[in-house]
């Protein structure tokens, strides 16, 4: 059975880590723009998110960095649904 993702804060407000049930990354990827993104496509969709102007991703989490004039509520919701459905997670 699948295991959940599961969102932590970080000490930067304007930050969130999306820890995986298990290592996904081999190595880091940093993203900082949608062009360097393109060619990844969790990154790319995550990057396509209101607000989002950063990915990085390395061993079992995510981390997703927004404006700070954005709110979280929706942003994390999305950010969880896109995560999740990449790598068929509950």
């Amino acid at each position: 059975m699948p295991m959940a993702l599961v969102v932590r804060k970080t000490p930067n407000p304007n930050a969130r880590k999306f820890v995986l049930p298990r290592l996904m990354f081999e190595r880091p990827r940093n993203f900082a723009s949608a062009e360097s993104a393109a060619q990844d496509p969790l990154a790319a969709r995550l990057m396509a998110l209101d607000g989002v102007y950063n990915v990085f991703c390395a061993q079992d989490f995510v981390t997703v960095n927004k404006r700070p004039e954005v709110a979280w509520d929706a942003l994390e919701a999305a950010a969880c649904a896109v995560i999740n459905e990449h790598f068929g997670l509950d």
